[in-house]
């Protein structure tokens, strides 16, 4: 199975109100290889974007890889290493507060790749001095800021 290093990044301008903008930043890591993937959407959420930069590049992968994730966001390592996610779904998808969990699609997309590829969730420090992380906010930026200027 090839082994592959991938770095994932979320981004919300005015997260949690309305007409905003959300992007995510992605770089491959494979061999010698670097590929970066930037994307830009109009009202979301940080954590959707988290989440879909993680679904996007799992679903690139043209064949099962080992993959190691790596990633600020709590919210997505957490989940999974801490088997939130695992709780979830045998709560019939309802969280300790008993409510319905949210972006429950991606989650179940997430899920689906995960039967597909090997992956190792890694928690980074966001906004430090991972140059991995910091290129992949620096993408997200950017693509907030090209679909501004549409």
């Amino acid at each position: 199975m090839k082994q592959i290093e991938i770095y994932t990044d979320g981004a919300c301008r005015g997260n949690g109100k309305e007409n905003t903008l959300g992007a995510y930043g992605i770089v491959f890591l494979y061999k010698d290889v670097v590929k970066e993937v930037k994307k830009a959407f109009r009202d979301t959420t940080n954590n959707i974007m988290e989440l879909t930069a993680v679904i996007h590049a799992l679903s690139t992968l043209k064949e099962p890889c080992e993959v190691k994730v790596y990633s600020d966001s709590a919210y997505v390592v957490n989940a999974i290493n801490q088997k939130w996610l695992e709780n979830w779904q045998k709560n019939g998808w309802k969280n300790s507060s008993k409510e319905p969990v949210k972006n429950r699609e991606l989650w179940e997309k997430l899920l689906e790749l995960l039967k597909i590829h090997k992956v190792d969730f890694i928690k980074v420090k966001g906004h430090a001095d991972n140059k991995y992380n910091n290129r992949c906010d620096e993408l997200a930026n950017e693509a907030m800021d090209e679909l501004m200027k549409l």
